[in-house]
């Protein structure tokens, strides 16, 4: 392909390696954060510094070579059997991994990219009558697609492949994917492992429970039963992660939770994974459609107080009451949350995860 298109607008490779666009076309900021990588990308920049999102410790900034990136792309374009000229759809941010990556496969495959700002639904305004070969979604966009717009779901079956990460799948979700006749794929991976090294099948007719890591990944457990990663995509590195796993080959893993969500309350440790599910499962039992998450706050009795918080308005008291009656068949009485929280609307970080943080600091800060 020689050009690609950005929120409707066509930009040839030429002039996006000159920087210098036809008749001065607007551009807003999304627009320069993608035409500047690709520029990048095109004159052969070697290196490319990335802001991590904290999944092996503290998030700050990194720098990925350009061959840790082909590598990358090679295995995901080589697993989808994707060709030159299929065409591609990315709505997520460039300046995280997930983003980037999905430009550069595009480039190295001689894609057809259609890139647009991050939106909700990434399919309102697509026709069916021109598919997608390969899509990547967060799980947000994926449920929002198959909720509101259902006729879309023709475009979702017709794609070689589709990715969703970012996020944890719901049960919700999870049960709607395995209606999509395309092969979709929930991924494992993060910056330091510039984007994902393993997958697991969502959908077909044996649906996977566990990640399968792309050949030539070394993986091994540390001494807290947390995942290790090694091979090309890492420099020949090993990554230490926080992710707790059960390894059932050398190739297959189990993702249990992440370490540092391991809390302590009242002298129980609690995995706030576990939690999550179960508040998820019991919210599809009771009809509540909404997303919902646990966390800790300070109390001076248990040292920290397990809370829920849900994505709503209010719940009646009726409702309230079901949750914790539902909750209690599901966890021990030191697993379930001590406090309800509400909120009409989550924050979201760069890459379309829901910033927890900053969506609790808003509720604190109310009362």
């Amino acid at each position: 392909m020689d050009h690609l298109e950005l929120n409707g607008k066509k930009f040839y490779y030429e002039e996006i390696a000159a920087y210098s666009f036809r008749n001065s076309i607007p551009i807003n900021g999304y627009e320069a954060k993608v035409l500047e990588f690709c520029r990048n990308w095109l004159n052969g920049q070697q290196e490319f510094v990335v802001h991590t999102s904290g999944s092996t410790g503290t998030p700050k900034n990194i720098t990925l070579t350009r061959a840790q990136m082909e590598a990358s792309a090679r295995r995901t374009v080589a697993f989808l059997h994707l060709q030159k000229n299929d065409r591609a759809l990315i709505s997520l941010n460039v300046e995280a991994i997930s983003g980037m990556m999905m430009v550069v496969r595009g480039l190295m495959a001689d894609l057809h990219l259609t890139i647009i700002e991050p939106i909700g639904n990434p399919l309102a305004f697509s026709k069916t009558e021109q598919p997608y070969d390969f899509i990547s979604l967060v799980p947000l966009q994926l449920q929002t697609i198959i909720t509101e717009t259902p006729a879309k779901k023709l475009i979702l079956d017709m794609a070689k492949g589709i990715l969703v990460g970012g996020a944890p799948i719901s049960d919700e979700l999870a049960e709607a994917i395995k209606t999509i006749k395309a092969p979709i794929y929930h991924t494992y991976g993060m910056t330091e492992t510039v984007s994902h090294i393993a997958l697991r099948r969502l959908n077909g007719p044996e649906p996977e429970l566990f990640y399968k890591a792309f050949p030539n990944i070394i993986l091994a457990q540390d001494e807290r039963g947390c995942l290790t990663i090694k091979g090309d995509v890492t420099d020949n590195q090993t990554i230490i992660t926080n992710d707790l796993v059960k390894l059932h080959d050398d190739h297959t893993f189990e993702w249990l939770g992440r370490a540092d969500n391991t809390i302590n309350t009242g002298g129980y440790k609690v995995q706030l994974e576990k939690v999550e599910v179960a508040l998820a499962q019991v919210l599809i039992k009771l009809a509540i459609n909404c997303r919902s998450f646990v966390a800790t706050v300070p109390d001076a009795k248990l040292g920290s107080k397990l809370i829920a918080v849900l994505e709503t308005t209010t719940l009646p008291e009726s409702a309230q009451k079901n949750i914790k009656t539902e909750l209690a068949h599901f966890l021990p009485k030191f697993e379930q949350p001590r406090q309800y929280f509400y909120a009409a609307g989550f924050n979201s970080t760069a890459s379309g995860k829901i910033d927890k943080a900053a969506t609790l600091q808003k509720i604190l800060d109310k009362q």
